[in-house]
């Protein structure tokens, strides 16, 4: 898929695990997202193993969300097999829509890249796993890589490593909260990002009620939006709350073709309310503006309060790689990137803990910590 040059917006409705682990109620979705018009349909991929420490597996999962008494148990049940996966993306190919899916590590994305995707998405939480960004950058595969939790120097890196490899791929501004408050979207991330990184495609992946937001995220220039998707929010997990159902979903797209039809180009802040008020997009649109369209001018962009909660669950960071013993100097396979319980240094600073020594013998899928390397 060549992601600069793309006719018109690219709607991809993000089913995620929202499908509870039943492939009859994925492929229920996918039908139902065909039929609102998307373009595409995307899941996520995760190797267990490869993506989650053994103590993160293990960490009893109290939720009302949980489908398993650890947070293992619970992935492990909401997982699809790569078999399971091709089965879905024959289906979708049938419904007319592309198929793709995030990948969670290294392992699932070689698996993605077997099925011959159209492109493959790298999630918010991957963003700062540079290894993996090093790796994927040169397969020869379109990304589109999201933004949420990442600062500016992260992103930069990011777009640095897979500009330099001549990867084909697009940005996503994203907040990673659940639900998103619209005063927490920042949509002005998306001008930002259209300044700062020319010649690239800037989409929105939102996560806030409503279609409102993802209506001024195409207003500004979002050549790609991304939103969950689901057929019941009131169903068990925690991503149902901040998606849209059948019925919003089907509004979006008409709404966002009605744009395409009737505007040309980016619209300014000072014009949005009075192009959403002529267009008949949504009612009340100052009080939207206000809130989602807070002006950032160059503020560099930074892991803001609301994406606390999610980068503590769901945060990469450094993991030993192996047993090691005290004195040792780190090289690159020393070190891996893991979503690990605790939290060690973010993934982030791979680079900088590439050469530094032990100051205790370590063992295999402990975090690196700020006091193991000196």
């Amino acid at each position: 898929m060549d992601l600069r040059n793309l006719k018109s917006v690219f709607i991809i409705a993000e089913i995620g695990q929202n499908h509870q682990g039943d492939i009859g109620k994925a492929k229920e979705m996918i039908l139902e997202a065909s039929r609102a018009g998307v373009d595409c349909v995307k899941f996520q991929k995760s190797c267990l193993e490869a993506k989650f420490t053994k103590s993160a597996l293990e960490r009893p999962y109290n939720s009302v969300n949980a489908f398993g008494a650890t947070y293992g148990k619970h992935k492990s049940f909401l997982e699809f097999t790569i078999e399971q996966f091709k089965e879905l993306k024959d289906y979708a190919e049938s419904c007319g829509l592309v198929f793709s899916a995030s990948a969670m590590d290294q392992v699932s994305f070689d698996e993605l890249k077997q099925l011959g995707l159209q492109f493959i998405k790298i999630g918010s939480g991957d963003t700062n796993n540079i290894p993996m960004i090093r790796y994927i950058s040169k397969q020869n595969v379109s990304l589109i890589v999201s933004t949420g939790m990442q600062t500016d120097a992260t992103i930069k890196k990011v777009h640095d490593i897979l500009k330099d490899s001549n990867a084909n791929f697009a940005l996503l501004h994203c907040i990673s909260s659940y639900p998103t408050s619209t005063e927490d979207t920042k949509l002005n991330y998306i001008i930002y990002f259209q300044k700062h990184f020319p010649n690239i495609p800037i989409g929105y992946s939102g996560h806030e009620k409503g279609i409102e937001c993802s209506c001024l995220a195409v207003l500004m220039g979002a050549r790609i939006l991304e939103r969950h998707f689901t057929l019941d929010k009131n169903q068990k997990g925690s991503d149902h709350c901040s998606s849209l159902d059948a019925s919003e979903l089907h509004a979006l797209v008409k709404k966002v073709r009605l744009i395409e039809k009737n505007v040309n180009g980016v619209i300014p802040n000072d014009l949005l309310c009075s192009t959403v008020t002529d267009l008949n997009l949504f009612e009340c649109p100052r009080g939207f503006v206000e809130k989602a369209c807070q002006p950032v001018e160059d503020t560099p962009k930074s892991i803001f309060p609301c994406e606390l909660a999610c980068k503590q669950k769901l945060g990469k960071s450094l993991v030993f790689a192996r047993d090691m013993k005290k004195g040792q100097c780190l090289i690159a396979d020393d070190i891996g990137v893991k979503v690990s319980e605790p939290n060690g240094i973010p993934a982030e600073f791979y680079d900088d803990v590439v050469g530094k020594v032990l100051m205790r013998d370590v063992f295999h899928d402990e975090a690196v910590m700020e006091c193991d390397v000196n």
